[in-house]
């Protein structure tokens, strides 16, 4: 059976999704205060990483876990829905099959327990 990275042609389509992706959450209004001050060449390369190992392909991620790596930024539940809504969209516009988008949609639901974090009470 052929892997989801393979389907979509591999680590060059990855990469134009991460771009792509990045380009809009950092244009996000409610996003872009997340990313400010970050080593965006790093997170580009940990998301493509991360990507391509969700994807099936043979990148293994060795990056720090969702909840490590969110940790202190107080993601919100609609933050996350938001981020999602941005990758899906970038997929849709760079051509990625609608079963794939789906498939990938499902794979990041379960990582929104441990990235989004309890609001502290004022």
């Amino acid at each position: 059976m052929t892997s989801i990275f393979d389907r979509i042609g591999g680590a060059g389509p990855v990469a134009a999704v991460v771009e792509e992706f990045y380009t809009r959450v950092t244009a996000d209004p409610d996003l872009r205060e997340y990313f400010a001050g970050a080593d965006m060449a790093k997170l580009k390369a940990h998301q493509r990483s991360f990507v391509a190992a969700a994807l099936g392909g043979p990148q293994e991620y060795r990056g720090r876990s969702m909840a490590e790596a969110h940790a202190g930024l107080g993601v919100t539940a609609e933050h996350f829905d938001a981020v999602v809504a941005h990758l899906t969209g970038t997929m849709e516009d760079l051509g990625v099959p609608a079963d794939t988008i789906a498939t990938v949609a499902a794979a990041l639901a379960p990582l929104k327990e441990q990235i989004v974090q309890a609001r502290l009470p004022v």
